[in-house]
């Protein structure tokens, strides 16, 4: 079992990207106490050192739906900024997130295409509207079908049906994959500061 979370610390402030490197290691303590592996799969580091703006990372074990549940939502990491005096703030937001980090990919084989022969209307002569010389190619895994009645012959639409069909996966493909990554940018802005999950202290 394995469960990849996203900790961002949205647009906050710097010391908000020093609380998620101290969240970060209190996750990870708090796994390995449980059993269970974390795995840093990708970090944005911040402008001070040792700090991170996000970290994507994989939690596996038996437990890992539970454990990133009890780690997701709003955390607050509670302590004075270590870069300002001044300032009166103790509270530092960060959010956690489960998400995706891969889109499932249509693998196109033309094995798993059916391809009949049809007719259709339109022009072209006597013989395109008695013959069937049109191709419908059906992706049986996708669902996706093309209907190709361009050249005379059921050969040349059929390997044009096949192409089209090829380039309609890749494309599908290629959307899905934007959508994973559109989905874990919007987890940045979705940070609500106050009423948080979990605070955790030094």
């Amino acid at each position: 079992m394995s469960v990849h979370l996203l900790l961002s610390a949205g647009r906050g402030p710097q010391e908000c990207a020093w609380a998620l490197a101290r969240l970060l290691r209190r996750l990870e303590a708090d796994a390995n106490r449980r059993k269970l592996n974390v795995r840093r799969i990708e970090t944005v580091p911040a402008d001070r050192p040792g700090t991170y703006r996000s970290v994507l990372i994989e939690i596996t074990g038996e437990a890992a739906e539970p454990f990133a549940a009890s780690w997701t939502g709003t955390l607050c990491w509670q302590a004075p900024s270590p870069y300002r005096s001044s300032t009166g703030r103790k509270n530092w937001y960060i959010i956690a997130q489960p998400c995706q980090i891969d889109a499932p990919r249509t693998t196109f084989s033309e094995a798993d295409v059916d391809v009949v022969a049809c007719r259709t209307g339109g022009p072209g002569g006597q013989h395109r509207n008695k013959a069937s010389t049109a191709a419908r190619a059906t992706h049986r895994p996708s669902g996706i079908v093309v209907v190709v009645d361009t050249e005379r012959q059921f050969s040349l639409n059929r390997r044009i049906a096949l192409r089209l069909l090829r380039e309609r996966v890749e494309r599908d493909n290629e959307a899905a994959e934007r959508a994973v990554t559109t989905t874990r940018w919007r987890i940045h802005d979705d940070l609500i500061r106050g009423n948080p999950t979990r605070v955790e202290r030094p």
